[in-house]
């Protein structure tokens, strides 16, 4: 355990998948669990799970790959069919540790790339948790204050330390005094990667086409996902409206809700025990 984070020691590696690098921090033993981040500016793995990874490795072996387009992993996102490429990307990376099935937790981005993966290839999934994830409702509502907040961030004047800090703390969270400068600092020196600036990951839909594929609740194969699925959802979530967790548990036949008082868009950081104590339940089928 490293005592500046309270992380367990990880191993690292990267993966080929397709002629591109996808990289990985794994943690513990057991049923494998993929821990799939947000899509923040700066955003990866290893730093959006910090408060999880140590807790849930007791008990699971915890994979937490940089989506394609962040961190270590190679730049870039088809922004014709985003949510498709980081499933693809994903699966890739399940065949490539040997996985026929494995347990995804997803927040925001990573929860709408967990959940195209299960819509795609649902036998590749056992149980699945989302935090407030992307695409559920998006054609049905304009977007919320925050998500366009997060989606400005690489236009008009560029990125900027302050743009960020200013997100994180009047948006991602519910008590801006919970993120330390530190977190803010690492997360802005990493998005301002050159390579990252060239091609942002998280940019608006590419046309109508393409923003209603990004909604899932037009999707007829939700209601006959047979995946297990536990929702969390910020009650105060400003970056993806709470009432999409009411979508997903009216569609999905295997869909259980918790709505968290008092919490934004990043359920894991902020309750973190409660989100570690049902999370490790509900892969284990505890309740």
């Amino acid at each position: 355990m490293t005592p500046q984070t309270g992380l367990p020691t990880m191993q690292e590696t990267t993966y080929d998948i397709g002629g591109k690098k996808i990289f990985v921090s794994e943690a513990g033993d057991g049923p494998p669990v993929l821990l799939l981040h947000g899509g923040g500016p700066g955003a990866s793995g290893v730093s959006n799970y910090a408060r999880n990874i140590a807790e849930l490795a007791k008990e699971y072996r915890v994979i937490v790959p940089d989506l394609p387009g962040y961190g270590r992993s190679t730049k870039g996102v088809d922004g014709t069919d985003p949510f498709g490429y980081l499933a693809d990307g994903i699966r890739g990376l399940l065949d490539a540790l040997g996985l026929d099935k494995a347990h995804l937790v997803g927040n925001s981005y990573g929860g709408a790339c967990a959940l195209r993966l299960a819509l795609d290839t649902p036998d590749r999934v056992d149980r699945m948790v989302l935090m407030g994830p992307g695409g559920i409702g998006n054609t049905r509502a304009l977007p919320t204050p925050g998500l366009n907040n997060l989606l400005g961030y690489y236009t008009g004047d560029g990125p900027s330390r302050l743009k960020l800090e200013r997100f994180i703390r009047n948006y991602l969270v519910f008590n801006a005094a919970e993120v330390p400068d530190s977190a803010i600092e690492e997360r802005y020196q990493a998005s301002i990667d050159p390579e990252v600036i060239a091609s942002p990951p998280l940019q608006r839909p590419a046309g109508l086409r393409t923003l209603w594929k990004m909604d899932f609740t037009r999707d007829p194969r939700l209601s006959r996902l047979p995946v297990p699925t536990l929702v969390l959802w910020g009650a105060q979530d400003k970056v993806n409206r709470p009432s999409g967790g009411r979508m997903l548990a009216d569609r999905m036949p295997n869909c259980d809700l918790y709505l968290v008082a008092n919490t934004g868009h990043w359920v894991q950081f902020e309750r973190t025990d409660l989100f570690n104590r049902l999370c490790a339940d509900f892969l284990a089928g505890r309740r």
